[in-house]
């Protein structure tokens, strides 16, 4: 295991480590953007109920 040096790149190359793909979906990188554009609106509407409001005046 740790004195073979082809294991890991293997190992690697079958989790999909270096593609941008879901691991037996065929899935591709729009997937990763658009969760990432999800979880950053959530974060940013869980943000802005977090802050509070400031009182306008007049």
């Amino acid at each position: 295991m740790y004195n073979n040096p082809v294991a890991p790149v293997t190992g690697a190359a079958a989790a999909g480590v270096s593609s941008g793909t879901l691991a037996y979906s065929g899935a591709g990188d729009l997937f990763w953007f658009a969760l990432a554009a999800f979880a950053m609106l959530a974060l940013g509407l869980a943000i802005k109920r977090i802050v509070p409001v400031r009182a306008q005046k007049g």
